[in-house]
């Protein structure tokens, strides 16, 4: 007879079968508690009645997020795109090439079954709910014994919850600030790393670990970074062999493939990005060792000689990858990629290893109580049906999880807190983080104010036409629901009107040109993109830079601003809202909001000179940047235009340089016409250079004209070869390879398929 707790356990001959072919009633009731009770432990914190609430998400990041996965469900996916591009920000950016397009293909698929608005909450909030389930799927799959599953999915709860930081990933905060993308790969990681686990020991699985590896690509490139660094760690840790090799290739090689569609022009197109600039945390010690966690962590040292001790490869792992991460956050060069971003990791890491030691003490003082009073020999102890604390410790653990939890989400908000004993509780945002976000825009106190702004540029834009928005960015726009609530202009308005500003800054090319525009239209501007020549407010030269990006319409909202822009010769006001008075942060915004017509600033214009070629220059970023800068930076330079590229007969000149003036014959331009993917026009004169005050990208497509060559900062410039020309947005060479990669890639996971159930 078979021992029933000796086939939970891990190691060469185990039989996994038997276990799930003989469950104990009374452990799987006590793991279903433990993990259904860690979930909904989230879920009630995450309000279900705000999640089924028809409004529209706000907070953070979050509240402008929604605009983009809207438009993939109403502009993409009819046209069978997931990539494409987005005219409503930036004057246009390639939208999720840059981005990950995973949790808002969830939310706007749903989004055709349900409320999209509903949709799109449960797609934000799946990563936080489905943590605990991860974490116990990762336990079983690495053979890990109980009640150790169950007791991990427990450890995720402090995780969650944690309060030591509230952007970087993974946790609550961050999720509701926006980086739900973030939670969601994390959780996708883990079932990865359990399937690994799994596959080295039998040989299975290789196919749904490919289909989860690439959903974690198309995650979240750090959750992609923990899953691929730990897969290699659970090569290693299990001993490298022809077998476990060929099963470790060909799943990630094959979900490799699979993403390729995505990942091919992602990394092919980088030099188009953005570096925001944001300064990498350098208080190593504060931020791996708050004060707060220390209990974790010296719970997780312990883990971590435990499984060492016991040669636990499952732990093991999540020690190693601990460890990787603290280094990553520490030796992560400045760059594009915030070192901070690895340190949710090492903290995940920190909580599991703690959840491992606690499951391991408990389950030998449970072994103890069993065998204590039992004489040698006797047959009492093999009677038992289930392994030494394979019932209390889940339930144990939950409760002890209960308690470091629940009290700051108990305190009332504001309070100092309270000190019990060495530990000084103080009460949790995440209650008022998430009637914040998902009571949605339309409960805010600002919404009134916020609709007649809306509903002010729909009528605005019905008399002058459709076209883009610089709004003046003012702190106090957070009484909306988000700072960023004016980026939803063109979700409001069907992308009739367009925001010049929008929330994947480093997905534009375009993004520094609009922060040295806000500083010069905004009395309290965000400045948010660190490095740049930001000036003092200087209304005619900002209007100026919005001619020249093609924006239509200006949106004044403080009265310092208002009062220069009313004697702006290049503005005229068109409309008009307010006074408006909002109560936010218990005072009262009184505001007027003054909305102008930009003369001259047609998305198609002609040039006045003949453009000049820089030479020398390449088009990455931190090339092209300077150059462009400078330029737009310097009101003399403007009236040749600096190009990429042209025909040989235009004149090369070296950065810097200065370029002889070649005027241009006048050309009229006329019947433009914008739609989500095309430019179009005619002019009366080919063989004149003309300029689209669009951003530049290598997938735009020139019909008719020769080009698109990018011109300063970040436009297109075409020669016209027919009167009528056209525009359009389409393949790219890396596109194109990817897609076929991604088609082989199916092919392999056929035959992934196939050979599994030949081996069945």
């Amino acid at each position: 007879m078979i021992h029933p707790g000796a086939c939970t356990r891990s190691g060469p001959g185990v039989r996994h079968d038997v276990w799930t072919m003989h469950r104990p009633t009374a452990p799987v009731v006590a793991t279903a508690i433990a993990v259904v009770g860690a979930v909904g432990i989230v879920l009630w914190q995450l309000d279900p009645a705000l999640l089924l609430a028809n409004t529209t998400t706000a907070g953070g990041d979050t509240g402008a997020h929604v605009a983009v996965a809207a438009f993939l469900r109403t502009q993409l996916l009819p046209h069978w795109h997931l990539t494409g591009w987005d005219p409503g920000w930036f004057a246009g950016f390639p939208i999720y090439t840059f981005y990950f397009p995973l949790p808002d293909l969830l939310a706007a698929l749903v989004g055709y079954l349900i409320p999209f608005n509903i949709a799109f909450k449960l797609a934000t909030v799946a990563g936080m709910v489905s943590l605990p389930v991860a974490a116990w799927l990762f336990g079983r799959l690495a053979g890990l014994e109980r009640p150790i599953p169950a007791v991990l999915a427990v450890a995720t709860l402090p995780f969650l919850f944690d309060q030591t930081f509230t952007i970087y990933g993974g946790n609550i905060y961050s999720t509701l600030a926006g980086e739900y993308a973030f939670s969601f790969g994390l959780s996708l990681a883990l079932v990865f790393l359990g399937l690994a686990m799994q596959g080295m020991r039998t040989g299975r699985y290789r196919a749904l670990a490919a289909l989860v590896l690439c959903a974690v690509v198309l995650s979240h490139i750090v959750a992609m970074a923990f899953a691929l660094v730990g897969g290699l760690v659970v090569l290693l840790l299990a001993g490298v062999t022809r077998k476990r090799l060929w099963w470790m290739v060909g799943t990630v090689g094959t979900a490799g493939l699979l993403a390729s569609w995505w990942g091919i022009p992602f990394a092919a197109f980088q030099a188009y990005t953005t570096d925001m600039g944001w300064v990498n945390v350098t208080s190593y010690l504060a931020s791996l060792a708050p004060v707060a966690d220390r209990w974790a962590l010296m719970l997780a040292a312990v883990g971590a000689v435990v499984a060492l001790a016991r040669r636990s490869r499952g732990m093991l792992v999540i020690a190693i990858l601990g460890a990787v991460s603290a280094v990553a956050f520490v030796a992560d060069p400045q760059g594009k990629l915030y070192n901070a971003r690895f340190l949710p990791l090492w903290i995940l890491c920190v909580y599991l290893l703690a959840g491992y030691a606690v499951a391991e003490v408990a389950t030998i003082v449970a072994r103890w109580w069993r065998h204590a009073g039992v004489e040698p020999g006797s047959r009492d102890v093999a009677s038992h049906r289930w392994a030494p604390g394979a019932v209390v410790v889940p339930l144990a653990a939950l409760g002890a999880a209960c308690i470091v939890v629940l009290p700051p989400l108990l305190l009332p908000a504001g309070s100092p807190g309270v000190t019990l004993g060495p530990v000084h509780v103080k009460p949790s945002a995440v209650p008022s983080w998430v009637a914040w976000n998902y009571s949605g825009y339309q409960r805010k106190t600002g919404w009134p104010e916020y609709h007649a702004v809306v509903a002010t540029m729909q009528r605005v834009a019905g008399q002058y036409g459709c076209g883009r928005a610089m709004w003046e960015y003012s702190p106090n726009l957070n009484r909306f629901g988000t700072p960023m609530a004016l980026m939803l202009l063109p979700y409001w308005t069907d992308g009739c009107v367009a925001s010049m500003e929008g929330l994947l800054f480093e997905s534009s090319a375009t993004t520094p040109y609009h922060f040295i525009n806000q500083a010069e239209l905004s009395a309290q501007p965000s400045e948010a993109m660190v490095g740049l020549p930001y000036g003092s407010l200087d209304i005619p030269l900002g209007v100026a830079h919005l001619q020249m990006l093609g924006v239509r319409y200006f949106m004044a909202s403080s009265p310092l601003v208002e009062q220069q822009a009313s004697l702006d010769s290049q503005l005229t006001l068109v409309a008009s809202t307010g006074p408006w008075h909002t109560a936010y942060e218990g005072r009262e915004v009184t505001t007027t909001w003054d909305v102008y017509l930009v003369h001259g600033s047609a998305e198609v214009a002609p040039l006045a000179e003949q453009p000049a070629v820089l030479t020398g220059v390449g088009q990455a970023q931190p090339s092209w940047m300077p150059v462009a800068l400078k330029w737009y930076d310097d009101p003399a330079d403007w009236s040749t235009d600096l190009v990429a590229g042209g025909p040989s007969s235009w004149q090369r000149v070296d950065p810097g340089a200065s370029a002889r003036a070649v005027p241009l014959p006048k050309v009229r331009v006329s019947r433009i016409r914008v739609t989500q993917s095309t430019i179009s026009f005619r002019v009366d004169r080919i063989g004149v250079p003309v300029v689209v005050r669009t951003s530049y990208f290598p997938a735009w497509h020139a019909h008719g004209a020769h080009g698109p060559w990018r011109a300063v900062p970040n436009l297109m410039v075409v020669v016209p070869t027919r009167h009528d020309v056209t525009l359009s947005y389409g393949s790219t060479a890396p596109g194109m390879l990817g897609t076929a990669l991604s088609v082989l890639g199916v092919v392999a996971l056929m035959a992934l398929v196939y050979q599994a159930k030949r081996s069945s």
